[in-house]
């Protein structure tokens, strides 16, 4: 079955470089790309308050403006060479995006979500985008991936695995990760940042089950201690060249939000590796 993978796009160059970073991580794969595009309208009546439907000016000039855009992308995506492997399909959808995207993730069967993590105001204040902060945080249906702005995209030969092991894991969890690797060869560096002088005994427990599902692919274990845990991985991903951090989103592990501000602000501006988050119910 081919995979299908939802793009969201306002039309910006970061998420026409998202667009490009999902054509090249999935280069030799059959996937389905689904291009969606969130438009709306601002001219709702005070008095009545009625959602504009097709048929009203302002919605159909919206709606239209969208489709205008998908023109232009799809001839910006046309200047590399086709991939056959590769089929495109575009969506206009008048909601808020995480509705639209919601929606989409169960009416098209998706797979993966990869967006540019920031938006046509390219803010710098903050890494991720708050559109991307919010899908991030709120789509639960099936794993997230960010893509930095102006990331070029390299395969991803050292991944980085941030982990307390206080939860343990599933093989459905980490499918994605697995894939990722098989398709690129890559390696999982497993990070653990100690809190604590040893392991407990379910930390243990965990950390024996997550080398029993990782049985048979390239990976080392790295544990970093007097550090806070956002700092080490910082230094970590800069002295090992890593391509990608992947983690699981749990509610409480140990980065309790991973994507909330403080942090994202904390973990540096200049932030240039894609994040992937798997959740524990996909």
């Amino acid at each position: 079955m081919d995979k299908r993978i939802l793009l969201p796009t306002d039309f910006s160059a970061n998420a026409l470089n998202a667009v490009r970073y999902a054509q090249n991580l999935y280069e030799n794969q059959y996937c389905d790309f689904y291009l969606l595009n969130v438009f709306q309208v601002n001219t709702y009546s005070l008095e009545n308050m009625m959602v504009p439907e097709p048929g009203n000016p302002a919605y159909d000039a919206a709606k239209a403006k969208s489709e205008e855009g998908f023109v232009k992308l799809e001839k910006l995506l046309d200047l590399n060479e086709p991939n056959p492997k590769h089929t495109f399909h575009t969506i206009s959808s008048f909601n808020s995006l995480s509705e639209a995207i919601r929606g989409t993730i169960a009416k098209k069967d998706i797979d993966l979500v990869i967006m540019g993590t920031k938006g046509m105001t390219d803010s710098k204040n903050a890494i991720f985008g708050t559109n991307t902060v919010n899908i991030m945080e709120k789509i639960v249906e099936c794993p997230v991936m960010a893509i930095p702005s102006g990331f070029r995209f390299s395969p991803p030969k050292e991944i980085v695995f941030p982990t307390d092991y206080k939860t343990d894991f599933k093989r459905r969890e980490l499918k994605y990760l697995l894939e990722i690797v098989k398709l690129h060869g890559s390696r999982i560096q497993v990070l653990h940042v100690e809190r604590r002088s040893k392991l407990s005994k379910t930390q243990i427990n965990n950390k024996e089950l997550l080398e029993d599902i990782l049985h048979g692919v390239d990976f080392e274990h790295h544990i970093l201690t007097n550090v806070k845990v956002q700092e080490g991985i910082v230094s970590f991903i800069e002295e090992h060249h890593c391509d990608m951090v992947v983690f699981v989103n749990k509610k409480h592990w140990f980065f309790g939000s991973i994507l909330s501000n403080p942090l994202v602000k904390e973990l540096g501006y200049d932030a240039t590796t894609p994040v992937l988050e798997l959740n524990d119910n996909t």
